[in-house]
């Protein structure tokens, strides 16, 4: 195939319809962009569970010695750290607030922006 249809340019000035060789990058960044997006929603719901069973642990609300919360506790945990100690090692010690959590959201919120914005520009 010449390498001008490929471009949509033709010497003749007619511009051939899409084609599949022109949509198929376009739709697996897409795709990509969609799978990105729904697995950011998940660690962002994630983190927000961890922080709200931490504040019932805190607060005595729920306690550690129940095996379910602490097993739940557990695997928060283990999903979420390889997550957060990067974070934890650049920032600042700001005492018992801990705010890596915030910090990864809005990492992956600015994330899924510069996605959303390239998956719009190559559509």
């Amino acid at each position: 195939m010449p390498g001008w249809l490929l471009l949509g340019y033709q010497p003749s000035g007619v511009v051939p319809a899409a084609g599949p060789i022109e949509k198929e990058p376009v739709l697996l960044f897409a795709t990509l962009y969609e799978i990105v997006q729904y697995l950011i929603n998940i660690i962002v719901f994630v983190v927000i569970v961890q922080f709200v069973l931490g504040l019932l642990i805190a607060f005595n609300v729920v306690n550690t010695h129940n095996q379910f919360v602490s097993a739940v506790w557990q695997a928060l945990n283990a999903i979420l750290e390889p997550l957060l100690r990067p974070i934890r090692k650049f920032m600042p010690s700001t005492g018992a607030i801990d705010f890596s959590p915030m910090v990864l959201i809005i990492g992956l919120t600015i994330l899924g922006i510069i996605l959303r914005n390239l998956a719009v520009a190559y559509s």
